[in-house]
């Protein structure tokens, strides 16, 4: 649990489900999507949120558009908190359709990234083609996150090919695979048109895979990040949750917040 050295507040009282690691960890992680950020914005995020979340996606192809030195800056900024941040994976879709994919990669490790997402979420990888780009950003000392489904609206998950495709990312060098659901989290995935989660979906997917902590599902709703963490527990991995609701969620993993209030440990022999 985060200590609460100095602080006013009961210890019980700043996490009531009693299970709240401090950073780095290696489950309940939070990926916060960066969609063009301004510097005092930024900085408010670390300010308010370094301790909660764990990840950071600069969204879809907006690394390119940065002036270099606010990227820089940002991605400093970010490590010094042990946030790992990564440039969203339809910008390496555009390098492998464009044929720049060396470029691409010096780009990413001379501008200071952590890792890369390498997703087909609009293009079409063969599964020799998605291979390689795994194994080569590991190769040269990036983290790879890796992400599942097709951007299209109406998209599905197929559970079987999710499975096979979770185990051979992981075997290819991947840390961790995350499922697609978009900015909007609607009609993509696991959700429905309304954003609604296919609950019986998701329970089947996580009777299947053997660690849960190398799975990350993209909801970038409230109600969507509640019906989750109700589903598989505080410690599940989040991906997508938007800056301004990164201190919010937190509270919601540890039953901080009435949507999500009975996910914490019943203790009977609490000191008041």
């Amino acid at each position: 649990m985060k200590s609460t050295i100095g602080s006013p507040w009961h210890p019980r009282l700043t996490d009531p489900s009693d299970s709240r690691e401090v950073k780095p960890r290696t489950s309940g992680l939070t990926m916060v999507i960066d969609k063009g950020l301004g510097p005092h914005a930024f900085q408010d995020l670390l300010t308010t949120s370094s301790g909660y979340f764990d990840l950071l996606k600069f969204g879809f192809g907006t690394s390119s558009l940065y002036p270099s030195p606010l990227l820089r800056e940002k991605l400093a900024q970010a490590k010094n908190a042990g946030i790992a941040a990564f440039p969203g994976g339809t910008l390496l879709e555009a390098a492998f359709r464009l044929r720049v994919v060396p470029n691409f990669f010096r780009s990413v490790l001379e501008l200071g990234f952590d890792g890369v997402e390498i997703s087909d979420g609009t293009v079409h990888l063969k599964r020799s083609e998605r291979d390689e780009l795994i194994r080569e950003a590991g190769l040269l000392g990036l983290r790879v996150f890796t992400e599942y489904g097709k951007k299209t609206h109406g998209a599905r998950l197929d559970i079987d090919d999710l499975c096979r495709t979770f185990e051979r990312d992981l075997n290819c060098g991947a840390e961790l695979v995350t499922v697609e659901a978009r900015e909007s989290g609607q009609g993509v995935g696991l959700f429905d048109d309304d954003g609604a989660c296919r609950e019986d979906e998701m329970e089947l997917v996580l009777k299947r895979i053997p660690d849960r902590t190398k799975l990350m599902w993209e909801a970038p709703q409230k109600d969507q990040q509640a019906a989750l963490l109700r589903i598989a527990g505080p410690d599940v991995n989040l991906g997508n949750v938007q800056p301004q609701e990164a201190f919010a969620l937190e509270t919601m993993r540890r039953g901080l917040r009435s949507d999500t209030f009975g996910l914490h440990r019943v203790i009977s022999d609490y000191v008041i």
